[in-house]
């Protein structure tokens, strides 16, 4: 059986991040595990000019991110939860704090893109899962069959009773 410490749930605050974050909240609460919570600011945020030359993140647009990052808590007050706001390029930053939290498994949402927009956007969770040193969970938007974010909300705080 895999020995669960640290689950780290990267989120873009995305439909599809909030269901990975109620995911790994079940994960950390179900193998006692200790939750890490990353949003990666990109450094394109601040703006680039030039040759390479990259303006600073706003600083009340950091404060606004800390704050919606802090908000992300689990149902279950037994989980214990570590907030991470980083400032970088998504993949190597989610790597490098998966290695530096020695997270056992990655929870992360997907938009699920193909072809053009794929090819275009890139998928950060496909690289994720190619070189992450641990077991990587992908999340995608729930179907119209699913249960609705409110009816799972009801049911991980009823099992936590």
């Amino acid at each position: 059986m895999l020995a669960v410490k640290t689950v780290l749930c990267a989120t873009d605050f995305s439909e599809c991040s909030a269901f990975a974050f109620r995911l790994a909240c079940a994960l950390a609460r179900d193998y006692g595990a200790r939750l890490v919570v990353l949003h990666v600011v990109p450094t394109t945020m601040g703006g680039a000019y030039g040759e390479g030359i990259y303006l600073p993140v706003p600083e009340d647009y950091l404060n606004e991110m800390h704050d919606a990052l802090n908000k992300l808590q689990p149902h279950d007050q037994r989980v214990v939860t570590e907030h991470r706001l980083e400032v970088g390029e998504p993949v190597p930053t989610i790597l490098r704090i998966a290695a530096e939290s020695r997270a056992e498994v990655i929870v992360l949402g997907t938009h699920g893109r193909t072809g053009i927009g794929r090819l275009v956007m890139g998928s950060v969770a496909e690289k994720i899962v190619r070189k992450a040193p641990c077991p990587v969970l992908t999340v995608k938007k729930p179907t119209a069959a699913a249960q609705p974010a409110e009816a799972v909300d009801r049911e991980m705080a009823a099992t936590t009773r």
